[in-house]
């Protein structure tokens, strides 16, 4: 048994003034597991600190957003010199043009972008504008694809959603979700089967190219390809949610990196340089049928606030400016933390799967390869609790839930790695003697 080596009462005292005010005591449910979740005080780089002092290096980073680390100087700077000239307007920013044309000279099936305030917001809009231009109602996802929590796409989502409760939410009326077809991921047969029966209903496809919020899950070889053939012959649009992987797997992200395009995309997290933020974009003919301009209805007072525009900006620029460098680092920290787990739980003659690509990986704790959200529900959950408990008594920080991403950030470095390597090596030897 691991000796405890961590201060944790400013926390659980914090933790029990929370949950009487907001429930759970947390205001994101991924964010809670038991008995308490620390309570930060600050972060820098690759490390965050909690209300007790304790250090931790940081595989959560904000769930992936922060692909520069915690408290980037070149991003605070800017947002500080906003906020000096103002917050919010309520018009239209030059900063914005400049937002928009770095995203559309960026990510290959964008022609026009349309910001707003999180990435719930951005799948609900390119959902509803698909199904305005296709004048179609059925939506195809599939099974551990999370888009947000809007009640058409909240079923057998992934994130929170697996790993508290069913998957189906209260509160969700079952005519609403009458029109979204489920799928298992990584099963072509299926989907055609579907679209050869439904084709001339739906109105797209939406899915994330590599599941996020299930843990990390990578299509099979042709799988995307085969998705985007099919609806291109069936008039159907792909929407490819890309919250998580855009700019993270290249600036391009899954779509340059797969080289399939879909025709309308969902950004967030990263974009917005650690402030709340979505987008939504494609070809010039389908966001012209937004308004103003067309009778797709999408607005919101917040979006395209000068902060988040200035901060995600700011990332982006320096994302553009050290592409080759940047994204090399993160593949080569990335290759070498995949390639460490695999060897640790080797050693530790564990049953697990490390899945990952570039600076995204997760472990799985079964003994089956995961490819879909039934491979990753097999998992022993109980175990990854204990594993995440002892990771952070020894200064680690992985997000609490086994359908989680851990996310690498260019101030990662080699002794972060090889640190982390050796403390999940060892917590994997914990849980195997448990």
């Amino acid at each position: 048994m691991i000796k405890k080596n961590r201060e944790t009462h400013a926390s659980e005292k914090m933790y029990n003034r929370a949950r009487q005010t907001i429930p759970g005591g947390v205001n994101s449910p991924v964010r809670y597991y038991a008995p308490f979740p620390f309570f930060t005080a600050k972060a820098n780089g690759s490390k965050i600190v909690d209300i007790d002092g304790n250090s931790y290096i940081d595989y959560c980073m904000s769930y992936g957003p922060l692909i520069l680390g915690h408290g980037n100087s070149r991003v605070i700077e800017a947002v500080k010199k906003q906020i000096s000239n103002g917050s919010i307007f309520g018009t239209p920013t030059e900063i914005e043009i400049e937002f928009a044309e770095i995203i559309t000279k960026s990510v290959p099936c964008i022609d026009m972008v349309r910001v707003t305030n999180s990435g719930t917001e951005a799948t609900m809009h390119a959902i509803r504008l698909a199904r305005g231009f296709t004048e179609r109602n059925q939506i195809v996802k599939f099974e551990g694809c999370y888009h947000g929590a809007h009640d058409y796409v909240l079923v057998k989502a992934g994130s929170g959603a697996s790993t508290f409760g069913d998957p189906d939410s209260l509160g969700i009326p079952p005519d609403t979700i009458k029109n979204t077809i489920l799928l298992p991921f990584n099963n072509i047969d299926a989907f055609e089967k579907t679209i050869e029966k439904n084709g001339d209903k739906i109105a797209a496809v939406i899915l994330e190219p590599v599941i996020g919020n299930a843990g990390v899950i990578l299509p099979k070889n042709g799988f995307l390809q085969a998705i985007r053939k099919t609806t291109a012959e069936k008039e159907i649009l792909l929407i490819f949610d890309e919250v998580i992987t855009g700019f993270r797997l290249g600036l391009g992200g899954a779509q340059e990196y797969y080289n399939v395009k879909p025709d309308i995309v969902t950004l967030g997290k990263i974009i917005g340089g650690g402030f709340p933020i979505g987008a939504f974009g494609g070809t010039k003919e389908i966001m012209s049928l937004n308004s103003p301009i067309g009778d797709v209805y999408q607005a919101g007072t917040f979006s395209g606030n000068p902060i988040s525009i200035t901060a995600g900006l700011t990332v982006l620029r320096q994302l553009t400016d050290g592409r080759k460098k940047m994204y090399d680092v993160l593949r080569k920290t990335g290759e070498k933390m995949i390639n460490g787990l695999r060897e640790q739980a080797e050693d530790a003659k564990i049953h697990a799967q490390v899945n990952g690509l570039s600076s995204m990986f997760q472990i799985f704790l079964t003994d089956n390869p995961v490819n879909n959200y039934k491979d990753a529900k097999f998992s022993d959950c109980n175990k990854f609790q204990r594993y995440h408990k002892i990771l952070l008594d020894r200064g680690i920080f992985v997000p609490p839930s086994q359908f989680e991403t851990c996310f690498l950030s260019t101030e990662h470095t080699n002794e972060d790695i090889e640190k982390t390597i050796e403390a999940i090596g060892s917590a994997l030897k914990e849980i195997t003697r448990d």
